[in-house]
């Protein structure tokens, strides 16, 4: 596929909230310059620029404003129903003050998980519904949204698993009295076997068969119970290997399940950039080590006290595995790592990524991975990165989250606000 158009007419359709808490439609016109894109992409988890993985001891869902939110325009009010110009390429969905941490869609339905709460979507009918503490949910801070055992799943921040009856529209809470870990779930991942993992800032769960209404067969895996194997308690990304195997994104390295053993890579190992390499293209300054004890210790335990800006290469923030089982992992400062099982190779703005903080990564229907940074959307063509930014249509170059339409339509999620790439006809 590819998209290619000239003065094409931006559409502005508000997701935002408005202070009563209802949702408004608006628009607003723009004219764009040229677009090339080959194929595009879905996705995982994201976070905001500043709190990449949404670390609980911020208690809170908004980020500050900084240079990565610069110039994003707040929310608009309601002005009726948007239409599509013939020819228009791009849709700009506003969703207010929140970021778009995950997106999920099925047939003509895109779910938006915010830090606002969840979003359903209807792309034909343009019939929206926000579903919040108020509908059932036990927090609005959502890290996933998908498909669990044929259930729409809610990953939270601070009120665990959800559960969505469709037809009824109510919840189902599982957290800690069921046996989850920990109640900040940041991704859900059902494997082949049948297997759920459920990865928390206390620890993976696994839940043996699906069986999430089974007390008995939920499992807690942590640093303690693996003896070392997970390297870090807090569990940001699970994917499912070419051979079955687990692999999981923490904030001390990349740990791998399989046939009953645990096997973990960490900045010594190989994992990430060093320090030198990408000092001088280094985003923010606000380092979650001087917010937190514990990004304090493992900054220690590297050697990297004396560093006070946003980096630490063994922070996994996304992770994906590609159709040859090669695992890639995006870094808090320390760019793009690829693990081929057996070395890792490191990508930075020295080899053409736009940035070296790696929110998000997907693997396309065609195979190709995409990647999310602080500095715009990228992917490899011809052995080099090909870069889509704000100029090119997006709505932030901060990419948390992406998602590919059944039309082959692509969704790219930001703080405040989701693009909406249409596929040519």
């Amino acid at each position: 596929m590819e998209i290619n158009h000239k003065t094409a007419a931006i559409l502005v359709m508000g997701v935002g909230v408005i202070v009563a808490g209802a949702y408004g439609l608006g628009k607003k016109q723009s004219e764009t310059g040229e677009l090339a894109v080959n194929a595009v992409a879905t996705a995982p988890s994201g976070a905001d620029a500043s709190n990449p993985a949404g670390q609980p001891v911020e208690q809170s869902v908004n980020p500050p404003a900084d240079a990565a939110h610069a110039g994003i325009p707040p929310a608009q009010g309601p002005e009726g129903k948007a239409v599509e110009e013939d020819g228009a390429r791009f849709t700009h969905f506003r969703v207010g003050n929140k970021n778009v941490k995950a997106m999920y869609t099925e047939g003509n339905v895109l779910w938006v998980a915010t830090s606002g709460g969840v979003l359903r979507y209807d792309t034909a009918s343009d019939n929206y519904k926000l579903y919040d503490v108020t509908s059932g949910l036990l927090s609005n801070g959502v890290f996933y949204v998908g498909r669990v055992g044929g259930r729409l799943a809610a990953g939270t921040y601070g009120g665990g698993l959800s559960l969505l009856d469709e037809r009824s529209g109510k919840w189902t809470n599982y957290n800690i009295p069921q046996g989850l870990g920990d109640a900040f779930v940041y991704d859900v991942l059902q494997t082949r076997d049948g297997d759920i993992w459920i990865a928390t800032w206390s620890g993976v769960n696994r839940v043996r068969g699906g069986a999430l209404d089974d007390r008995s067969k939920w499992e807690l895996h942590t640093v303690e119970s693996t003896k070392g194997g997970l390297p870090n308690d807090w569990v940001y990304g699970l994917a499912e290997g070419k051979n079955g195997e687990l692999w999981l994104a923490t904030e001390g390295g990349l740990a791998r399940f399989a046939k009953g053993k645990w096997q973990n890579w960490n900045h010594a190992k190989g994992l990430g950039a060093p320090y030198e390499k990408v000092k001088k293209d280094i985003a923010f300054n606000n380092d979650p080590s001087k917010q937190s004890s514990h990004h304090a210790m493992q900054k220690q335990e590297m050697g990297l006290s004396e560093v006070n800006v946003a980096y630490n290469p063994n922070y996994i923030i996304a992770l994906e595995v590609d159709n040859d089982g090669v695992v890639w992992a995006g870094t808090w400062g320390g760019g793009l790592a690829r693990f081929d099982g057996a070395k890792w190779t490191n990508y930075t703005t020295v080899e053409g990524l736009p940035g070296n903080h790696v929110f998000m990564l997907h693997k396309d229907p065609k195979g190709r991975i995409w990647i999310g940074t602080n500095n715009g959307v990228t992917w490899q063509e011809g052995g080099r990165f090909k870069v889509m930014t704000t100029a090119d249509g997006l709505f932030s170059n901060t990419v948390f989250s992406m998602v590919t339409g059944p039309d082959g339509s692509l969704w790219m999620g930001s703080f405040g606000g989701v693009a909406h790439i249409h596929p040519s006809k």
